[in-house]
């Protein structure tokens, strides 16, 4: 990196569920970002999917609702243009850097990493192939099976086979009364749904198929502990001290509340104490994946961990959340480094990965004029 002031320029909000969520995650890197070392531009991505400007977007972070701002500002849009959508990205000048920090689709599924790739800008973060891999949880399942990654046995359930499955076949197959059905492409515990019978089951499906058109439905694993590690680097990533989340007993799981609204209840543990071996075998299992996946930059990956004390590894976030009790940033608080720090990091990253990317060749190889002509009139 340059001596230099930098102008950053942070992507915020989104058409997900996690719309809020990542609000929250921008506000908390906002504040903590050193000012000395950059500038810092805003630009909030309505639930319509209309990239908001610097000013409009700093009208949200004071206070302002969004709804308000939204319905004031998108009016005026010429949306018949197909680039109004993302128009306001040119009223700001010279970025050197993007932090996309949007929470599920449009930021953790590689699409927004796709427009940055064809703005030749650095950006913190997974590459489109590596986000949108991490971002399904079934591809990911499949290539964790591959390089021997140990993950939880499911069905696969989309609206083409989901007459053929039911709580009593899925339950059979995959030989557990407890099973938990998750949106393959959700985050935040949305569409998540705990069944032990066919009512909850068909409710829950119900549900899970509003969000994603591909649906998991997991065996249950006994006695487990909710364990989770940072990982922090490009081609040779490290991983930070393992934490632990204990839920309230009334809760089934982590949930949305838990994670967000109120995490009063929830107590973590940072580092957790396991038997000898259990955090390093849970720190090579996710350094293994994420380099699998070919991961870049971060990730927050979720581990269970059963009563023998053998882990699986559960989900893989590629833009986790740094909303003040975010898992995150506070296990590398933990492990050593601050969060403003980790900001910093992660920005060095971003710059590493697109040098390292820009000495790729993408040889261009003419026709000559002759085969140009033969070329056309075939398509005549």
């Amino acid at each position: 990196m340059t001596d230099k002031k930098l102008h950053l320029a942070l992507l915020f909000g989104g058409d997900s569920s996690e719309h809020d969520v990542s609000k929250r995650s921008a506000h908390n890197i906002y504040e903590a970002v050193d000012k000395n070392k950059y500038d810092v531009s805003l630009f909030l991505i309505t639930r319509d999917g209309i990239i908001l400007s610097n000013e409009d977007s700093l009208r949200v972070f004071d206070g302002e609702e969004e709804t308000e701002v939204v319905n004031e500002v998108v009016p005026k849009m010429d949306l018949s243009n197909p680039l109004e959508p993302i128009i306001n990205l040119n009223k700001e000048k010279n970025i050197d850097v993007f932090f996309p920090i949007i929470h599920g689709n449009l930021g953790e599924d590689g699409t927004i990493q796709g427009l940055l790739r064809l703005l030749q800008k650095p950006y913190v973060g997974s590459g489109s192939l590596a986000s949108g891999m991490a971002y399904d949880k079934d591809i990911t399942k499949k290539i964790l099976d591959v390089v021997g990654v140990r993950n939880t046995n499911y069905v696969l359930v989309t609206p083409e086979n989901d007459h053929d499955w039911n709580y009593e076949k899925i339950s059979e197959r995959l030989n557990s009364k407890i099973l938990f059905i998750k949106p393959s492409r959700q985050g935040s515990s949305i569409g998540i749904h705990k069944v032990e019978n066919q009512s909850e089951y068909a409710e829950g499906m119900r549900d899970a198929l509003r969000y994603d058109t591909k649906v998991l439905v997991e065996e249950a694993i006994e006695g487990p502990e909710e364990v989770e590690i940072s990982i922090l680097g490009n081609e040779n990533p490290k991983g930070s001290k393992v934490g632990a989340i204990k839920v309230p007993a009334s809760d089934a799981f982590y949930t949305y509340d838990n994670k967000f609204v109120d995490a009063s209840k929830v107590e973590f543990t940072i580092p957790v104490a396991l038997p000898s071996g259990v955090a390093d075998e849970i720190t090579d299992m996710a350094i293994k994946a994420f380099k699998a996946l070919e991961l870049k930059g971060m990730a927050r990956i979720d581990f269970l961990v059963s009563k023998d004390y053998t882990p699986y590894l559960g989900e893989i976030n590629t833009l986790p959340g740094f909303t003040n009790i975010s898992l995150y940033p506070q296990l590398w608080e933990a492990s050593g480094i601050s969060y403003t720090e980790l900001i910093d990091k992660l920005i060095e990253l971003a710059f590493e990965e697109f040098e390292r990317q820009s000495k790729i060749a993408h040889d261009f190889i003419p026709l000559n004029s002759g085969d140009q002509k033969k070329v056309y009139d075939a398509n005549k």
